[in-house]
């Protein structure tokens, strides 16, 4: 059998699948190694409602696949878009099983080297700096460069006094019956937590959930792993006076009294005010981590964010073990709770952007992009083609950014697609003296999120509180100037887009808008900055 690899992967869900794919395409010498029997294992548990709350918009006013993906949290990438989820669900939120047929048809269509049953129990280092990786069957395979996707696989269990009296998400019963009548406490106000509060949220007697911080609504922080629209049922009968609350500050400890589980609480905010609660039953919700156990001492990981994500470099390397790579949701570590990196819509395209430093790594390839003209019209043209079309930079806002190098003495610049930030500036790319940045990103607001104040002029897109493209210039690890693009309802900036997906009967002259308010502007700030090479 053979056994040694350039590239092994340890996980075969969705991240596993998006690297193997890529892997695949540039025909590496590769393995996928999944302990369970099929792809996609995780979704056979969770969510514990079976249900997503992963959009799957299947119904767009744009016909190219591209932009499409911009509201399709749930399909892998593939060069031709020809392994889409809307085939396998039509559902809005869909279901956890249709997930696995997906990732099932997903692995067979892209024809991936997987070996299933293949539990990993100890991961080292050997001679030539190779990895060897063995298996629970005794088998061992080696490689040069490793990547973990297997996500957070361990419960997080907080350091509370007693927690180990409560039940945890993953085993907690799912039947409403189950909890009739009962004084219920949920730790941990994630999205996990109100999905178990929905399941009772009919038979409970009283239901509290609590966390030392406060409520995250991910329509207020645009987050999409905080809590979501779809759970905020239980917040009505919180405001509106049914017993349940949501609760700010620690639980101290948990004491069995009795029949009742007894909590001394300490609030927050409330001037040090506490008091014990009783319940007849405490549920732990509080998340996974990830789990190191496999990993020896010839390569013990860097651990971060309170020991629950492995550390990791800009290229999702580890910092304490080279040549050993980590894909999908781990991948957060870099952008923790700021984008979408933690879900399939965001990973997906880190993952594409791995696979081309693996490339420039071991391979000597170049990462991907094209060279232009290095003129105030091109840098303009090249800047909307992409903006009006990306969804990676759409999914991955503030994260992933184009990167455009200027080289004044050939009168050219190169554009390079989906680079972390964080990347561009501990690389030699931060060292050109003529560099811009484009991402998409948020802007800030005041007050009520349905009531922001809009600036529709390009000379306030500064102050759009939406979603919107920005381009900074750079000297070196210096900012110069930076450039908001004015935000749009329909996420497109040039007069050519815009003009296919608006209609309007007002008399307004769209693409004369689009040129005065998106284009011309841009390539003002474009020429204010080439003018040394004009």
């Amino acid at each position: 059998m053979h056994t040694d690899y350039d590239y092994l992967v340890i996980g075969a869900g969705p991240a596993g699948l998006q690297l193997g794919y890529y892997l695949e395409k540039h025909k590496r010498n590769y393995l996928i190694l999944e302990a369970q029997e099929s792809p996609g294992s995780f979704f056979l548990s969770y969510p514990r409602s079976r249900n997503l709350i992963s959009f799957n918009k299947v119904f767009s006013i744009y016909d190219d696949p591209e932009i499409q993906l911009r509201w399709d949290w749930n399909s892998l990438l593939t060069d031709n878009y020809s392994a889409l989820f809307r085939d396998y669900s039509k559902d809005f939120y869909p279901k956890a099983d249709d997930m696995v047929r997906y990732l099932h048809a997903f692995a067979a269509h892209a024809a991936l080297k997987i070996q299933y049953t293949a539990r990993v129990v100890r991961v080292a280092r050997g001679v030539y700096e190779r990895f060897h990786v063995t298996l629970d069957s005794g088998a061992v395979y080696s490689s040069r460069c490793l990547v973990v996707a297997t996500g957070f696989s361990r419960p997080y269990i907080p350091a509370i006094p007693g927690i180990e009296l409560a039940e945890g998400y993953e085993n907690v019963s799912m039947r409403p019956e189950d909890f009739a009548g009962q004084r219920v406490l949920i730790i941990g106000k994630g999205n996990s937590g109100f999905e178990i509060a929905n399941t009772m949220l009919g038979t409970a007697a009283l239901i509290h959930i609590a966390s030392p911080r406060p409520i995250q609504l991910a329509w207020n922080s645009r987050h999409p792993g905080h809590l979501r629209a779809e759970y905020t049922r239980f917040l009505d009968t919180y405001q509106l006076k049914l017993l349940n609350s949501s609760l700010d500050g620690i639980v101290n400890q948990i004491v069995r009294r009795g029949e009742k589980l007894v909590v001394p609480f300490t609030y927050a905010h409330a001037n040090g005010e506490w008091e014990e609660m009783a319940y007849d039953r405490i549920i732990r919700c509080t998340g996974f981590q990830f789990d190191d156990s496999i990993f020896d001492e010839t390569c013990r990981l860097n651990l971060c964010i309170n020991d629950r994500f492995p550390g990791m470099t800009a290229t999702w390397e580890s910092t304490s073990v080279a040549n050993l790579f980590f894909a999908g949701t781990l991948m957060q570590a870099r952008d923790y709770k700021r984008a979408s990196s933690a879900f399939i819509d965001g990973f997906r395209y880190n993952i594409r952007t791995l696979a081309s430093f693996l490339a420039l790594r071991y391979h000597n390839e170049q990462l991907p992009g094209m060279i232009i003209e290095a003129t105030s019209e091109q840098l303009t043209r090249a800047t909307f083609q992409r903006i009006c079309r990306t969804s990676g930079l759409w999914a991955q806002f503030g994260y992933l950014c184009d990167l455009i190098v200027v080289d004044e003495q050939q009168r050219q610049a190169y554009y390079y697609y989906e680079l972390p930030l964080d990347y561009i500036h501990e690389s030699q790319f931060g060292t050109h003296r003529h560099y811009y940045t484009i991402t998409f990103e948020w802007g800030s607001w005041q007050g009520d999120v349905f009531a922001i104040e809009r600036h529709p002029r390009s000379e306030q897109a500064h102050r759009n509180a939406f979603l919107h493209p920005i381009v900074r210039r750079f000297d070196g690890p210096r900012l110069l100037a930076e450039h908001h693009i004015l935000e749009d309802l329909f996420g497109m900036y040039c007069s050519e887009s815009a003009t296919t997906v608006r209609q309007s009967n007002s008399g307004r002259d769209i693409r004369q808008y689009h040129q005065s308010e998106h284009e011309q502007p841009l390539q003002r700030f474009f020429a204010e900055h080439c003018q040394l090479i004009r």
